[in-house]
């Protein structure tokens, strides 16, 4: 596989996802982190967009519920190159119904080499880093010259 350069803007675009025993921390997240937050675009499942919302105030582009597709939304528009960041609270303890739909996210933001935070620690570090106020060089794949070796 070839690689390009691409540029994260100065804005960020970031996706936050929570599963249901983790909203409340992400959340909480969000509330300690409000400042820089509100100066992102921020975009969410259905549910966790209008809990993080609503107790934070922090705008917030609302996506399906994760369970009626809104996972596949962020990896759509993480694949399409329009999300720079994922922060996805996720709990390692609990039984995962929807195991299959964790592993297809967190792949396509590794394909995309997105950063990605799967706690608050992580989380933390991606979001008090000076990468974050300003642009950001990184690579990804060529997708034009994947399809041309194709043919």
């Amino acid at each position: 596989m070839e690689f390009i350069h691409k540029t994260a803007p100065k804005k960020k675009h970031i996706a936050l996802v929570a599963h249901d025993h983790m909203k409340t921390k992400l959340s909480d997240w969000c509330k300690k982190h409000f400042e820089a937050l509100s100066e992102q675009a921020l975009f969410a499942t259905g549910t966790t967009a209008s809990k993080i919302s609503q107790e934070t105030g922090l705008e917030i582009e609302a996506l399906l519920s994760g369970p009626l597709g809104g996972d596949q939304q962020i990896g759509a528009r993480i694949a399409e190159q329009s999300l720079d960041m994922l922060i996805f609270f996720w709990d390692p303890l609990a039984s995962m119904p929807h195991d299959p739909d964790v592993k297809a996210l967190l792949r396509i933001a590794a394909v995309w080499n997105i950063p990605v935070a799967c706690n608050p620690s992580s989380a933390d570090y991606l979001l008090t880093s000076p990468l974050l106020q300003s642009q950001y060089d990184y690579l990804v794949p060529d997708y034009a010259a994947y399809q041309q070796g194709r043919a």
